[in-house]
C-alpha cells in the first residue's frame, strides 16, 4: 500500500551485526578507586562554617537594624563602594567580602581557603 513502508517501524536486534553475527563481547575491567581521605573534605566544612557564622553576622545585622540597611541601601545607591564594604566589615566579618549591588539588590561574595588553596565559596543575593 505504501512505497517502501516508510509508515512502519523498522525493528533492529542490537545483538545481531549484519552481515556476520556474532556475540557482543561484555567487558568485566572494573575501576579501582584511590583510598577515601576525608580530611580535606572535612577542613573544607569546617572553613565553609565560619563562612555561614559570617555570613549570618550580616544578615543578623540587616534584619535587625533598618538604619544599618538603610545606610547599606543609600551607600549603594549613589555607588560608594568604600562605604558599603566599610559597612559590610563592621558586623564583625572575618574574611574578605566582594561586594556588587545592582537596582535589584545586594550580592555578597565570601571566599575561604584551606592549606592556601581556595575550597569555599559562598555567594548570597539579597533583594531590595
Amino acid at each position: 500500500m505504501y512505497p517502501h513502508n516508510m509508515f512502519h517501524p523498522v525493528y533492529v536486534n542490537p545483538y545481531y551485526h549484519y552481515p556476520n553475527p556474532r556475540p557482543i563481547e561484555v567487558s568485566t575491567y572494573y575501576r579501582t578507586y584511590p583510598d577515601v581521605d576525608p580530611t580535606q573534605f572535612k577542613k573544607s566544612a569546617e572553613s565553609f562554617q565560619r563562612l555561614m557564622n559570617d555570613a549570618s553576622q550580616i544578615f543578623e545585622r540587616l534584619a535587625q537594624s533598618e538604619e544599618f540597611a538603610f545606610e547599606v541601601m543609600q551607600a549603594a545607591q549613589v555607588d560608594d563602594v568604600q562605604r558599603v564594604q566599610e559597612l559590610v566589615e563592621s558586623t564583625g566579618v572575618h574574611g574578605n567580602v566582594d561586594i556588587d549591588y545592582n537596582p535589584d539588590g545586594l550580592t555578597l561574595e565570601m571566599h575561604s581557603q584551606v592549606e592556601g588553596s581556595d575550597c569555599c565559596i559562598l555567594t548570597m543575593v539579597i533583594r531590595w
